[in-house]
């Protein structure tokens, strides 16, 4: 038996939950559910990072140039940041499992066209449509959240969905590298086509419609006057929360993008020891998300969040300094390990404010966060390369920027005092 959030708020930001079964018409966040939400959110982190490291094979196979390949990376994140700007509105307007499905199905027929491509340009174009499928469900799954709980409810239910979303980055290159030689990156692709049919499947089997017919028509009486649904986007705590979440996110990508140079080249670690220590960060991620939903249920959600913002600021700060005093590279894996441990207290917590400050258009404020979320990471991924291999000054520069901006954010955020 499922069981339903209902949330309400009162001016002072107190809640009040109630939990009841859950009924035909009022679906609940059950364990399955969250379970199926979570893989829709880590199929296309997935998509992106497996078939890197068979980038060379590609190039032999396809007979095309590095720079040929590298486009079909390309082509798939304008595709899931595109398709997040699509489907996001499109579920507000005709309920969240018609534009799921479409989506699903799409990234299934671009995985079997990716996996067969003869040449580099139909894999481009494969990888294109594939990121725009499988975007419908990381926004999607937002938004079907946003749905069923705010507050509290659904602060709790983002930090445990961030654990199945966080395993994708972990996993998919450590496998990838392991699994590049044996089945080739045909194989690596076709994997993502089996993810894919899971996604489609779980969508049929278990996820109900949460933005029924009833609730759209309410609501678009309800917005009847104030013009284009969009306008509801540009409150302040939709827009703070949302540049809250987006930059913490930059931190985490910009660590991501500079972690092989920066424990391999720099600290020294064979790919064994880098495969650990980045597997060691994600575990730290992972458990502070449950942290998080633990101290959800006593803290306050924004408290929780000024929490997180804080250890990320502070560990930015440590290593910056570290970088500029010239310590040993070693020490720097320590601010690192707190600094991405700590984004458990602040993804899922600043989601949940976010889009629950937007409820009537909680599809199309799922779309900004991750258009911003992606072009965020587009944009700082390789800000931290400039220096080249042997300097972590501009990761430091990056972290610290993303996370005074996250700060200011914040505090932006923060109710006004009558």
């Amino acid at each position: 038996m499922g069981y339903d959030f209902i949330i309400m708020t009162s001016d002072t930001g107190t809640i009040r939950t109630h939990v009841g079964p859950a009924t035909a018409d009022r679906p609940g966040i059950t364990a399955a559910l969250l379970l199926v939400l979570g893989l829709l959110s880590a199929v296309a982190p997935f998509a992106t990072d497996l078939y890197m490291p068979a980038f060379p094979a590609m190039t032999a196979t396809l007979h095309t140039s590095a720079t040929a390949v590298q486009l079909t990376l390309t082509a798939f994140l304008v595709g899931v940041t595109a398709g997040q700007l699509v489907f996001g509105p499109l579920s507000d307007r005709f309920g969240r499992v018609p534009p799921l499905v479409a989506g699903a199905a799409l990234c299934v027929l671009a995985s079997v066209a990716a996996v067969l491509a003869p040449n580099i340009a139909v894999l481009i174009t494969a990888r294109l449509l594939q990121g725009l499928g499988g975007a419908a469900g990381m926004v999607i799954s937002r938004a079907v959240i946003s749905d069923l709980a705010t507050g509290k409810a659904a602060a709790r239910a983002f930090s445990l969905m961030m654990i199945v979303g966080g395993v994708a980055p972990v996993v998919a290159p450590l496998l990838g590298g392991l699994l590049a030689g044996p089945i080739g990156w045909r194989g690596l692709l076709t994997i993502v086509l089996g993810l894919a049919v899971a996604m489609l499947i779980a969508v049929l089997a278990v996820v109900r419609e949460t933005h029924i017919r009833e609730r759209r028509d309410a609501l678009r009486v309800e917005r009847q006057g104030a013009g284009s649904p969009w306008r509801a986007l540009l409150s302040r705590a939709f827009l703070a929360h949302t540049a809250v979440f987006g930059f913490a996110f930059a931190v985490m990508m910009a660590y991501i993008s500079a972690s092989p140079f920066l424990y391999q080249d720099m600290i020294g670690f064979d790919t064994v020891g880098y495969g650990l220590a980045f597997g060691l960060n994600a575990l730290a991620l992972m458990g502070v998300s449950v942290v998080s939903a633990k101290l959800t249920e006593r803290r306050s959600v924004r408290g929780v969040l000024s929490l997180g913002i804080g250890l990320v600021l502070a560990s930015t700060i440590v290593f910056a300094l570290l970088v500029v005093t010239g310590a040993p590279a070693l020490w720097l894996a320590v601010p690192l390990f707190t600094a991405v441990g700590s984004l458990g207290l602040v993804l899922g917590n600043a989601t949940a404010l976010a889009l629950g400050a937007v409820p009537a258009a909680a599809g199309s404020a799922s779309a900004v966060l991750g258009a911003l979320q992606f072009g965020l990471a587009a944009l700082v991924s390789p800000l931290v390369s400039i220096g080249g291999s042997t300097t972590a000054g501009p990761l430091a520069v990056v972290m610290l920027a993303a996370a005074v901006v996250a700060v200011v954010a914040l505090l932006v955020a923060w109710p006004r005092r009558r």
